[in-house]
């Protein structure tokens, strides 16, 4: 399958210690790294790319958003393996991990800063994505590029009536929605434009729910646009093109951070799940980013 053209506008990097050694790996696909697993009763897994490509290829490392781990997140991603090194962390709160009782955008940009190395592309997804553009502002001369795929950074598109209506429809779900988990979620993906599940939900699903249910609204997110369009690494906006709310967001962010722009239908929320399209839009960005 070819990747549609996406509609794009003209587009206008503290050093940490490296993440350690992968194991050894015969697969083509990313690889688990043992010292971060969940064997032994570690509490965060992520899959890399094989080790004697470590220091030779570009590095995406991926955020993801609510409910889902990484693996599950950015599972249409690994076949970027074989062009780029893949870091993909599971946040607090996420499977294999521990619950916690709360989750804020802003503790979270700073988790990550021992992932962010110089030459970084960093992508985040929905929730993510609002980490990645606090994170990204926290880095400014260690990344190589910045994408987000649908932010719900909604406090940037205030007083756009599509995107206010959604921030109070939300706000109802979360003060007067179900308080059991797995009904709560159902609500929540429904608003989202994501697909839900049949049957009942997994207990990985579950632990994603109750975590979602503690998390701060990211709507409360100040993003820093202005240092972030000051930035000299460039910065890619997508979208799902199924919500006018998060096309209203992604449209602001865009202008105001001098960014390219993507829309990749298809997957609603979702967009990283189309695979091929949004791989090959990611994997030119940045090639182009390299360049």
């Amino acid at each position: 399958m070819s990747a549609p053209m996406p509609t794009q506008t003209a587009s206008t990097a503290k050093r940490t210690p490296p993440a350690p050694a992968a194991l050894n790996c015969v697969e083509v696909v990313p690889c688990i790294r043992g010292e971060n697993s969940s064997v032994g009763g570690a509490e965060n897994q992520y899959f890399v790319t094989p080790e004697t490509r470590m220091e030779s290829q570009s590095r995406l490392l991926l955020v993801h958003g609510s409910v889902v781990n990484a693996e599950l997140t950015w599972s249409a991603q690994k076949p970027l393996a074989d062009r780029f090194e893949i870091v993909a962390p599971n946040r607090r709160g996420f499977p294999p991990g521990p619950e916690v009782e709360h989750v804020d955008f802003e503790d979270e940009a700073v988790w990550l800063d021992p992932f962010v190395e110089p030459g970084t592309h960093l992508v985040g997804h929905s929730y993510g994505g609002v980490i990645a553009l606090l994170a990204a502002a926290r880095h400014p001369e260690e990344l190589r590029s910045l994408t987000v795929i649908e932010p719900p950074a909604f406090g940037v598109a205030r007083g756009i009536p599509t995107a206010d209506e959604f921030m109070a429809r939300v706000e109802n779900h979360w003060t007067n929605g179900p308080r059991d988990p797995g009904e709560f979620l159902r609500g929540f993906l429904s608003l989202v434009g994501s697909s839900t599940p049949t049957g009942n939900f997994t207990p990985e699903l579950l632990q994603g729910a109750r975590t979602l249910m503690v998390e701060r609204p990211p709507s409360e997110a100040v993003i820093p646009c202005d240092e972030l369009a000051r930035a000299q690494f460039p910065k890619l906006v997508v979208s799902g093109g199924h919500s006018a709310a998060f096309e209203a967001v992604c449209d602001v962010l865009t202008e105001r951070l001098g960014a390219e722009r993507a829309v990749l239908p298809g997957a609603g929320h979702s967009v990283q799940r189309l695979g091929e399209p949004i791989n090959e839009l990611l994997a030119g960005f940045v090639e182009r980013a390299e360049d």
